[in-house]
């Protein structure tokens, strides 16, 4: 884990990073950002142009350098007066990969305000990140990520600015939690062992000292109490579910969030058995969970004064025997039968057992709920109409999602709101039960929405997070995200935490 040090002192002789953009106009001009450090921008602007550097994001050049051993630029893309914060997150981020095998770093880009400064931080810190705990013989030739992160700003002796820089290590901390847990494969990542990991997560966090609880049903208390979902869904596995609970309750909290995460540790499809092509990826078919989990323990690092219910619903959906089949009739949690005609639709039957049962302890607290946010990877049509970038944002609360999304935008990460049209709800009729668990084809991913919106009532503001395409990066890393598990959702809610103080 790295450690992050401000200073306006002078500098280390080792590695400093800057940025460099470019100044569009009559003749594109390359522009050195250096914050407030003075540099010899004429010698490097040649060196730069012989080079043939662009400034454009995700561009990060090396040159030796005159006071320190190596000079690195990082793209800030377009010059600007004031950076967006995500910009400059994501420079620092795509510099601290780029430099990966070099114990420390210092950098020096443009931190005219707090904000500013936070971000910078936040993107070196997450930045630093490799997942090599299953690499043999090929180790060794790994490089290690950036461990010692020096920010030089003009605002280092600013306290503000210290809990800042605290507070970059604590999100880039249990993005690495989310990321591991995504990494991991199915066969070390069980339900089971899913829960055994937030257990030692929660006792180095503090555990009881901290206001943290972590309490677990198993396979036989799930079928006894009537959690339909969750049961039908791991019913087919060897490897049984569970349903996580990890609750933060700081003394006098006056307010809570309620998080829920979709937890399927490894989606097959079950009798609806998915294409052979891409099936390894559903192993991260469980990041909803990771990210509600590790949020919560975030904000108990942080000591932030609101009590959170965190709750992951694990569950490995298999082929076998047992396994549930297509027209079979579950019981959700509180009484809602479903005719399962997709099992494959697995993930909104374990989260409407979740919800409902969320809601009922929500409301046994003294604390009063400002609502409930859902956390998963919960359909392919996420990613058909909005990529693999953006995670849609449904509702039945405009309100409640404004906020949402306010904390989205000052964490960076990219949410965008989709409608839930009640002419879908029809689809998603049944002749047999109360409801099925698919309906149209057509706008998928708002039928799913439309499915887990009967699971909660109408007076209980509620947000539902579709991250299917965004929590696993398939393609080339970028700035701060690496390949892989990428920790999405888990910034937003702890700045909704934050904000909702």
């Amino acid at each position: 884990m790295s450690k992050i040090t401000l200073s306006d002192a002078v500098l280390a002789p080792e590695i400093l990073v800057v940025g460099l953009a470019i100044k569009e106009g009559t003749s594109k001009k390359l522009v050195i950002e250096s914050g407030h450090l003075r540099l010899d921008t004429k010698t490097l602007l040649g060196a730069l142009e012989d080079v043939g550097a662009t400034g454009k994001t995700d561009e990060v050049i090396k040159l030796p350098g005159a006071s320190t051993r190596l000079i690195v630029f990082t793209g800030l893309g377009k010059a600007k007066t004031h950076y967006p914060h995500e910009t400059l997150r994501r420079a620092s981020g795509a510099a601290t990969r780029a430099l990966a095998g070099n114990p420390s770093v210092s950098y020096s880009l443009p931190t005219p305000d707090l904000a500013s400064l936070g971000a910078v931080a936040e993107g070196a810190a997450l930045g630093a990140y490799s997942f090599d705990e299953f690499r043999g013989s090929t180790k060794a030739d790994r490089k290690i990520p950036v461990a010692s992160i020096t920010i030089h700003t003009a605002l280092a002796n600013n306290k503000e600015a210290k809990a800042l820089a605290k507070r970059a290590l604590v999100i880039a901390q249990y993005t690495t939690l989310v990321r591991d847990l995504i990494n991991m494969p199915p066969s070390h990542l069980t339900p089971a062992s899913f829960v055994d990991i937030i257990k030692k997560a929660v006792t180095v966090a503090g555990g009881v000292s901290s206001h943290l609880k972590i309490s677990v049903l198993d396979e036989k208390q799930l079928k006894a109490q009537g959690f339909g979902g969750i049961t039908a869904v791991g019913q087919g596995s060897a490897n049984p579910p569970r349903l996580l609970h990890v609750s933060y309750t700081p003394a006098k909290a006056k307010k809570k969030l309620v998080f829920v995460g979709k937890g399927i540790t490894f989606d097959s499809g079950g009798l609806a058995l998915k294409p052979a092509v891409g099936m390894e990826a559903m192993k991260s078919d469980m990041s909803g969970a990771a990210a509600v989990s590790a949020a919560t323990l975030a904000i108990a690092t942080l000591k932030l004064p609101i009590a959170i219910d965190a709750w992951a619903p694990l569950a490995e959906n298999m082929v076998s025997d047992s396994a549930t089949r297509p027209s079979d009739i579950i019981t959700i949690y509180g009484g809602k039968t479903v005719e399962v005609l997709n099992p494959d639709a697995e993930g909104r039957l374990v989260l409407a057992d979740a919800l409902v049962k969320a809601a009922e302890v929500a409301g046994k607290g003294s604390a009063s709920v400002v609502g409930i946010v859902d956390v998963a990877t919960l359909t392919g049509a996420q990613v058909v109409a909005l990529g693999t970038r953006t995670s849609a944002v449904m509702t039945n609360n405009e309100e409640f999602q404004s906020a949402f999304l306010a904390a989205a935008a000052n964490s960076g990460e990219a949410f965008w709101p989709m409608p839930l049209p009640v002419e879908l709800r029809a689809s998603l009729d049944s002749p047999v039960a109360d409801m099925a668990n698919i309906g149209d084809r057509m706008g998928g991913m708002l039928v799913a929405g439309l499915f887990l919106k009967e699971f909660v009532s109408e007076d209980l503001p509620w947000v539902h997070l579709d991250i299917a395409g965004p929590a696993y990066n398939e393609g080339d890393a970028h700035g701060y995200t690496p390949v892989g598990g990428t920790g999405i959702a888990l910034r937003s809610l702890v700045t909704l935490a934050q904000s909702s103080l």
